[in-house]
């Protein structure tokens, strides 16, 4: 074990710089913040470290609460100037949330504080930018072609965010924000879908299922290049990794899913059972069960609020079943499939245990 001393000597003795004892410490503290207490082979996650967080979480909320209802009593009282008002209340919001996230998450590296803040961000960016942009009688009346650009410019101002405060939930709203952007686009070129169904349905006419399948894999993608990036997963890179596979899933799954839970007959859920299993070679490969549980879960979810079926019943429950005995035995599968599978990087992915 190398101690703190052992860096000061080394930095005497001129084997590191002072900076790289800095980093490695910071790396060392990082890692063992988010291993110390799993067990080999578990993946980190971590929303709040203490409760002081889930305090000062509260107190956001119940600022901008209050901030939300001025700026209502505002624009109510200047009707005729609520676009300018808008944006003014708006531009006042950024500058108080960067500030608060200046001392909440670049000086006390908060994870809850950080979460909520950039959820208020990306919150206050829209609200501005849409008030300021957006024309509601042509929403009324289902033409969206003044929306994109405001959604655009709250997404650059949301990138700009987490390229400052590094959060990686604001990474996933990033690419939440560019799934609207490209739906909103869609919508104003080939119409307006019927029903929600027939947004993601392949058999449908329009560019929706093709564009959910896109943006899902690219996110997919980008997740792999933070994961591959940190395959120990010891630093911010893994967390933002994590926090787009949360959104590649349910994009990649969404348009199967619905695809298939839409047709009748046994055949439809065997052949979804199957996809599933694949997803689950995936995940397993990765080693993220985040993966593979938002996909499940979307699928549960679609399945009992939106169609009627009774082999879906049996096919939760074996849904259930398959995440127990993964959670049970998942390291032992992984590692049999990373000898299956000889063509694999496994330097740039988490080692088997």
């Amino acid at each position: 074990m190398i101690e703190r001393d052992d860096l000061r000597a080394a930095v005497a003795a001129g084997v590191l710089s002072e900076a790289q004892a800095v980093s490695l410490t910071g790396l060392a503290d990082s890692r063992r913040g988010a291993r110390e207490s799993l067990a080999p082979g578990d993946e980190p996650f971590e929303l709040f470290k203490g409760f002081n967080e889930i305090f000062i979480v509260i107190g956001l909320i119940i600022l901008a609460t209050g901030w939300a209802a001025v700026n209502a009593v505002t624009m109510a009282t200047e009707i005729m100037n609520y676009r300018t008002q808008a944006m003014s209340m708006a531009g006042i919001g950024a500058v108080g949330l960067w500030l608060l996230s200046e001392y909440f998450i670049r000086k006390r590296r908060m994870i809850a504080p950080a979460i909520a803040l950039s959820i208020l961000f990306a919150g206050n960016a829209a609200f501005g930018f849409v008030a300021r942009e957006s024309q509601p009688f042509m929403i009324a009346q289902e033409d969206f072609s003044s929306l994109p650009w405001p959604f655009m410019l709250s997404t650059l101002a949301l990138l700009i965010y987490w390229w400052r405060f590094r959060v990686p939930f604001a990474l996933a709203m990033i690419a939440i924000g560019l799934f609207i952007i490209a739906i909103l686009l869609a919508a104003i070129s080939a119409g307006t879908p019927d029903s929600f169904e027939a947004l993601f349905l392949l058999s449908a006419g329009g560019p929706f299922a093709w564009i959910t399948l896109a943006l899902g894999l690219a996110v997919f993608i980008v997740a792999m290049m933070f994961d591959m990036s940190d395959p120990h997963r010891v630093t911010r890179r893994s967390a933002n990794g994590f926090w787009l596979h949360i959104v590649a899933a349910p994009a990649l799954i969404n348009t199967i899913a619905l695809s298939f839970l839409n047709q009748d007959g046994t055949g439809s859920n065997l052949i979804l059972m199957v996809v599933l299993a694949l997803f689950a070679v995936v995940a397993i490969v990765i080693d993220r069960r985040s993966f593979l549980i938002t996909a499940i879960g979307y699928v549960v979810a679609l399945s009992t609020t939106m169609f009627e079926s009774n082999g879906m019943a049996s096919s939760i429950l074996a849904l259930g079943f398959g995440l127990v005995f993964l959670g049970a035995f998942w390291e032992r599968i992984r590692a049999i499939l990373l000898k299956m599978i000889p063509f694999l990087p496994l330097s740039k992915l988490p080692p088997s245990v």
